[in-house]
């Protein structure tokens, strides 16, 4: 962990001698991977945040056809998790992550959705400009709510 910049750094092997990267030893940067822990995003805002991307998920599922609905699910865990933004705040370069790296590694995919994933990423903005953050979030407390007093 990099303290400087709260980022994980993942090096190759062959690259590190006793804990410390030999400059010499590096071929390609590609090979190596900084993940930020801290996020883009609001990491306070976590709860509500993601309440409100399943909300669009869910959105997706009872309005458009299933290759959408699933697409909508991934990419709503894909931007909570990754950079604790609402869907339609991503940009394009987050949508271009998603599409090219993360469904194809995370979302197991059918090719029909990998086929259509612009098409549903167009599908879930649209969708979410119809869902209400704040509605969404009420909906969590009323869940979690219900899961402490016992009820269902």
């Amino acid at each position: 962990v990099r303290d400087e910049d709260d980022a994980l750094v993942l090096y190759p092997d062959e690259w590190m001698e006793e804990g410390t990267v030999q400059l010499d030893r590096v071929e390609d940067t590609d090979r190596a991977v900084e993940v930020s822990l801290s996020g883009p995003g609001d990491a306070d805002r976590y709860r509500e945040v993601a309440a409100y991307n399943e909300a669009v998920a869910e959105a997706v599922a009872e309005r458009e056809a299933d290759v959408h609905a699933r697409t909508a699910e991934t990419f709503a865990a894909f931007m909570s998790n990754h950079y604790v933004r609402p869907v339609d705040d991503a940009t394009p370069k987050m949508r271009a992550e998603f599409r090219e790296e993360y469904l194809v590694r995370n979302g197991w995919p059918t090719d029909e959705q990998l086929a259509v994933a612009d098409e549903s990423l167009s599908v879930i903005e649209s969708v979410a400009a119809d869902v209400d953050e704040s509605v969404a979030v009420e909906a969590l407390d009323d869940r979690e709510s219900a899961d402490d007093d016992g009820s269902t």
